[in-house]
């Protein structure tokens, strides 16, 4: 055997100084380590410190299945009835809505969008408002029966004008509603939960939809019962039973976890508190942020006006559920066929949302799932646009739901998960990113029209797909280049803390996930 090659004095020297680099990386990342259990024992209530592990983690559960069966079922239910009265106008179109009240095509289209005129610039107001009471369940309640008395009333218009100024007023008591959801959720759910719990509220919208249409369908059997027409009953209906669900739900749903006397017990609270602080720092009722404080913080943070600029082409592109009637009416079918064939799209998303949000739980992947699901509505509009087949077009209407709606799920954990704390900076970015960025459904309500092709609609959905790719691709680089900056310690961290990050969250190792 040939004897080895002699190290020379340079190779040795590399040898030495990579090993003492490794050496001092390990110390530091065990040093950092410490620092961070040291700090979670730090927050820790006396209350849980005398519990094991094991006992914490069981009483935990505990609390994440409690939460569940009471929150989970209430938002879901008031997101399908929140839908139901968003969107009904799109069915009572197919029930003779346009020829009783002789609207035109763009009067139509102009009442559809004027309901962004009041749901958009309230959601931020709403959210300044929701980050400072107590009792944010009986605050949504209201807002839900408040809203459903409104849609009822919408069965009594005679002309556009009435049309209109009920729409607006819908739509700025609705703006209560999603943003301030999402706000809530996020006050009870760590990051690897929240996924599924969002994908949980947009299952139900998807319901909403898919039920919509049936329920549209069976209530225009009603057309012509005590003299009205079948798109009058069903705001009737539909807003019947939210103002209904809304009075029994203000009984039920939750404050915050700090003050959830009636659903968690003292011990059970603590915890609730801890679980959140320990992964992002003070969590609610424990910050001392003041609302306009934080509401300035988030207008000062690129990150955030860039999820808004992402969120703008994401609900234009999703947008096109409002005119889903019409768009599946373009193969051809009657009005009650049109409504049935409405609902397998989205019976189909909502297995789509909950197989991905359980996997992003898991892996962490949200850039690449976003990418993924973008990829699929490009080929699912191409298809729309190349082919007037009636297969092939319904295989493409089958895919819209989940790949033009489902972003919107990821990019709102994204928020939640990278602009943690303080929460009342949260508050108002998820509703600068939802408001803002709704103002898209301002145009895009003019692009369907000259059906089967409905080209414009379709080829602005390409291009906003593809503009969203390419805007979360520089997200993508920019957090990371942030982790890294948060790395490096020093200057470097101190740098990249200016944008939101504090020294509690610091010494928890807290960095930008998902990308």
């Amino acid at each position: 055997m040939d004897p080895a090659p002699p190290v020379s004095n340079n190779e040795a020297i590399r040898a030495v100084v990579s090993n003492e680099k490794d050496l001092d990386l390990h110390h530091a990342e065990t040093r950092d380590e410490k620092v961070a259990e040291n700090e979670r024992q730090r927050i820790m209530p006396e209350g849980l410190r005398a519990m094991s592990e094991e006992d914490r983690n069981a009483l935990e559960k505990k609390i994440v299945r409690k939460i569940d069966l009471v929150i989970m079922p209430i938002v879901a239910i008031l997101y399908i009835l929140n839908f139901l009265d968003r969107a009904n106008l799109g069915a009572a179109k197919l029930q003779g809505i346009m020829t009783d009240l002789h609207l035109s095509t763009q009067q139509f289209a102009a009442c559809i969008s004027l309901l962004y005129v009041g749901y958009l610039p309230f959601q931020i107001p709403s959210n300044l408002i929701i980050a400072r009471v107590s009792r944010p369940g009986l605050y949504i309640c209201i807002a839900v029966i408040t809203w459903g008395a409104i849609s009822l009333c919408t069965a009594a218009v005679h002309n556009f004008s009435q049309l209109v100024g009920v729409r607006v007023v819908l739509g700025a008591v609705e703006a209560i509603f999603f943003p301030g959801v999402i706000y809530f959720l996020s006050a009870w759910y760590t990051r690897p939960e929240l996924g599924k719990r969002l994908a949980t509220l947009f299952m139900g919208q998807q319901l909403g939809n898919a039920f919509g249409g049936l329920i549209a369908a069976g209530v225009l059997k009603l057309d012509g019962r005590n003299g009205l027409r079948g798109w009058r009953w069903l705001f009737i209906v539909e807003g019947s039973v939210t103002v209904g669900f809304g009075i029994i739900f203000a009984f039920f749903l939750p404050e915050y976890p700090i003050n959830a006397k009636r659903l968690l017990n003292p011990v059970e609270r603590d915890l609730a508190v801890w679980r959140l602080e320990q992964e992002a720092g003070a969590a609610e009722g424990h910050d001392d942020t003041g609302t306009w404080e934080g509401f300035r913080m988030a207008l000062r943070d690129p990150k955030i006006w860039t999820l808004v600029l992402v969120n703008f082409w994401s609900q234009g592109m999703g947008s096109i559920i409002n005119f889903f009637p019409t768009v599946v009416q373009s193969l051809g079918y009657n009005s009650i066929d049109t409504l049935l064939l409405t609902a397998p799209p989205y019976i189909f998303a909502i297995f789509v949302f909950y197989g991905l949000t359980w996997l992003v739980d898991r892996n962490n992947k949200i850039y690449i799932t976003l990418m993924c699901m973008l990829a699929v509505s490009v080929v699912a509009f191409v298809i729309a646009i190349a082919t007037l087949n009636i297969g092939a077009r319904y295989f493409a209407m089958m895919l819209i739901p989940s790949t033009a709606v489902g972003p919107q799920i990821f990019l709102i954990k994204t928020i939640n998960i990278h602009v943690a704390r303080p929460y009342k900076k949260r508050a108002a970015a998820v509703a600068m990113v939802n408001s803002i960025g709704g103002l898209a459904n301002l145009w895009t309500s003019y692009l369907y029209y000259a059906p089967p092709h409905l080209y414009a609609a379709f080829g602005a959905n390409f291009g906003m797909a593809i503009a969203m790719m390419l805007i979360l691709t520089a997200y993508r680089w920019h957090v990371r280049r942030e982790n890294k900056m948060l790395d490096a310690g020093g200057a470097q961290a101190l740098k990249a803390m200016k944008n939101g990050v504090s020294q509690q969250q610091m010494d928890l190792g807290w960095r930008y996930v998902g990308y």
